[in-house]
């Protein structure tokens, strides 16, 4: 347990970020196997609209400082080169 109230206070908003983060790479992680089910089933209309839902979530997470901007863009160049061969 921290002794000094700026730690103990450091420590509480480590939790709720750890938490908020958490979240969000789940959500992540979900729609990216949805977009790869798309893509196997070689729907081209789905793959397009997870593709889109999953670069927005993309973005957020980037706005937010969940995971790094540079991820993000290898993430979706991925992304649009999977829907290019559908």
């Amino acid at each position: 347990m921290a002794n000094i109230k700026s730690a103990a206070k450091r420590a509480r908003q480590a939790k709720v970020r750890t938490s908020r983060n958490r979240s969000t790479l789940h959500q992540l992680k979900t729609l990216s196997r949805k977009s790869g089910a798309a893509f196997d089933a070689k729907d081209k209309k789905t793959a397009a609209e997870q593709a889109r839902e999953l670069s927005s979530a993309l973005d957020r997470a980037v706005k937010r400082g969940t995971i790094h901007r540079n991820t993000a863009n290898r993430r979706k160049s991925a992304l649009a080169r999977k829907l290019a061969a559908v």
